[in-house]
């Protein structure tokens, strides 16, 4: 498989649930809170995060995104596999 980089992301990881964990100052609008009080990340009618920007395939708010995605490495295993899963 070719590197992975911001030119060449397929942002296949703006598609999976994104719990919210830890406070990061995600903005209000882009956050979902469940009958029990959990919080997620909204997502477009569509199944992708409501952060992504579709015209560029970037997180709109990257400087504020949950801890979970920063944890996200791109280019690493799950990185790798989410790709794989969706080729």
């Amino acid at each position: 498989m070719s590197d992975i980089s911001c030119s060449n992301c397929q942002a296949c990881c703006c598609r999976l649930e994104v719990i919210l964990i830890s406070e990061t100052g995600v903005p209000e609008r882009f956050i979902e809170t469940d009958q029990w009080g959990g919080q997620t990340m909204a997502r477009s009618d569509d199944g992708w995060c409501a952060a992504l920007d579709r015209s560029t395939m970037s997180c709109s708010i990257y400087e504020k995104r949950p801890f979970i995605c920063r944890e996200f490495e791109m280019g690493g295993y799950e990185c790798i596999a989410e790709r794989a899963a969706n080729e």
